[in-house]
């Protein structure tokens, strides 16, 4: 029995760190719903949208983000792609609503369909390739889908589609109209996290710990007894759910969707927005996308090259703080919820 003592308490040990981390990411969520609470009771009176749509947009952006680092964070799987199935929920989105019914839940039911079968089908492409291979192969793509869809006159081309309706959102007890800019953002903003809250929970699974293992060893999850092309599917498969899901709300809040959503530059600020916000934390995917998209509004206003700016802040911020926001506040919180456990 003694033998079995030291792996059993580093085995407990190991659960508590997991515990107090995890708990550490919550408050950061709640932290997160606080603010931006806090932020429409401030920016509400005003009646500037402005705001509020540029708020809205780096909710659903975070979304994109969120799909990323569930890729690389928790899989070990870099997608330099994962603008195509944004870009997918988008269009699926724009033309539900523009062609079939202007229905909230038929656009996003829809969309979800669709990403599904795509993930699947790009899963099985993608997934048999690793390290830099896979992000190529998800590169590629991303870039023949977009060509496709610029080159479509019936997607409207490089102009895109134009014109979809503004709609109002059942949810039984309520309705939300899509062209009322506070309510909208409170909508995306409480759709937002009940995606991070159910992937968040997901990952505390014995799915999400095997998706862990892949990350770690993928060579010898099957001595454990578990298929790693499968999870490696799953994962693929549910990012792509994931980032077509905030694509879907992206034509409700501007209006029109652009073959541009399914450029490299968005998957690529989705990565950016993962390194910035602490990967492998689910929660520093949203402060992440809430800063680079403050950062390119900001920015914009003084210069057209935004991009360089941004860049080179990027790499600064690598060099200076290489773990992100979360990699350096979350200890913090960890420390003080650890003394709380200690001395209750």
């Amino acid at each position: 029995m003694d033998t079995l003592n030291p792996p059993l308490s580093i085995l407990q040990a190991v659960r508590r760190r997991d515990h107090i981390a995890h708990n550490a990411w919550q408050v950061f969520a709640f932290l997160f719903i606080g603010l931006a609470l806090a932020f429409t009771l401030v920016a509400a009176p005003s009646g500037d949208t402005f705001y509020f749509r540029l708020a809205t947009e780096a909710l659903i952006y975070s979304g994109l983000a969120m799909s990323v680092d569930l890729l690389l964070g928790f899989t070990g799987l870099l997608s330099l792609g994962q603008a195509l199935f944004f870009g997918l929920g988008a269009y699926t989105s724009a033309l539900v609503l523009k062609h079939v019914g202007p229905s909230f839940w038929t656009a996003m039911a829809v969309t979800l369909l669709v990403s599904t079968a795509v993930g699947i089908v790009g899963g099985f492409i993608a997934i048999r390739a690793r390290g830099v291979y896979f992000a190529l192969i998800t590169f590629g793509m991303a870039q023949v889908v977009s060509k496709i869809v610029y080159n479509t006159r019936e997607l409207g081309a490089s102009d895109g589609i134009m014109g979809i309706p503004v709609i109002q959102a059942n949810f039984l007890l309520f309705k939300v109209d899509t062209a009322q800019a506070p309510a909208f953002f409170l909508t995306v903003l409480a759709m937002t996290m009940g995606l991070y809250f159910c992937i968040a929970y997901l990952l505390r699974t014995p799915f999400g710990r095997t998706l862990g293992a892949v990350r770690n060893n993928e060579c010898r999850v099957p001595f454990l007894g578990y298929n790693p092309q499968l999870y490696k599917m799953l994962a693929y498969v549910l990012a792509a759910d994931m980032a077509a899901f905030s694509g879907a709300l992206y034509p409700m809040l501007r209006g029109f969707v652009s073959p541009e959503l399914m450029y490299f530059a968005v998957s690529g600020d989705a990565v950016i927005t993962v390194v910035i916000g602490g990967l492998g934390t689910l929660i520093g995917a949203i402060y992440g996308s809430v800063i680079l998209t403050g950062l390119k509004s900001a920015i914009g206003t003084y210069t057209g090259h935004y991009q360089i700016v941004i860049g080179v802040l990027f790499m600064l911020s690598v060099i200076a703080f290489p773990k992100g926001l979360m990699g350096y506040l979350s200890p913090l919180v960890e420390k003080w919820l650890a003394g709380r456990r200690e001395n209750p």
